[in-house]
């Protein structure tokens, strides 16, 4: 067994830039199927979309602490719902930590494809088990200790166990199915909006106009524009890869 030294200098390395891995427009045709298979069908987006939630209600969090405002904690639930409690008397504190949801899962997602593709997966790994580490300090209720439990386990395995090259590819993978979990989430925003009213009040576009007056509309315009600026950042590195096929 390696002694505490020894896995404190294999996380510390994980800091350093590898070598970028070789990935083929075939690998890279494989890594989108992979991140639409997790976050499309409804069986692996059972699991998988506790992540994105996760991600979201972080994204929440971190806003609400460069705001000024106090993290009272966070909830996570299996049905993929989840809530920040904030507290603070800024009402556009407020509005900014509302806001950093849903887009905060594409730009995750577009930070993992840039650094898998950039020999920073391990890195971008690291810094992963360390937010979620810190965040163990407001969950508050057992489903979000096991959601982020088994986050963190995922991510500190591939730190150890696996070379820097899967790692990379994991990270591309990963990426890109929080990218297309933002979309998916996104659609469901609107149709909420349309067609589901009665579900108004667990939106965060609605809870936005509360806020501030300013329509949903508007704020889920500029949660699309978010994410597609993600989704192009990311799309540039990948989009030259799949050239190669061409």
């Amino acid at each position: 067994m390696d002694s505490p030294a020894s896995l404190w200098e294999t996380f510390t390395s994980a800091f350093t830039q590898t070598d970028v891995p070789t990935i083929s427009w075939v690998e890279m045709m494989l890594s989108l199927a992979a991140a639409v298979g997790l976050s499309i069908p409804r069986r692996s987006w059972r699991y998988f979309g506790l992540l994105a939630t996760a991600t979201h209600e972080l994204g929440h969090a971190f806003a609400a602490l460069t705001s000024g405002q106090r993290l009272s904690g966070i909830r996570l639930r299996l049905d993929h719902s989840g809530t920040t409690t904030t507290y603070g008397r800024s009402r556009l504190a407020a509005a900014w930590s509302c806001f950093w949801g849903y887009p905060v899962p594409a730009l995750a997602g577009a930070a993992f494809v840039w650094c898998g593709l950039n020999g920073w997966a391990s890195a971008a790994m690291a810094v992963s088990v360390l937010v979620l580490a810190a965040s163990l300090l407001f969950l508050r209720n057992l489903a979000a200790f096991v959601i982020t439990g088994a986050a963190i386990g995922g991510a500190a395995a591939l730190i150890f166990l696996a070379p820097s090259s899967i790692v990379g590819h994991v990270a591309v993978i990963f990426g890109l199915a929080l990218l297309v979990a933002a979309v998916r989430d996104l659609l469901k925003l609107t149709h909420v909006h349309l067609r589901r009213r009665d579900r108004l009040s667990s939106s965060d576009a609605y809870l936005l106009f509360r806020a501030t007056s300013v329509p949903s509309g508007i704020w889920i315009a500029l949660f699309t524009l978010l994410v597609a600026a993600a989704w192009l950042v990311a799309w540039q590195p990948v989009s030259i890869i799949l050239q190669q096929g061409s």
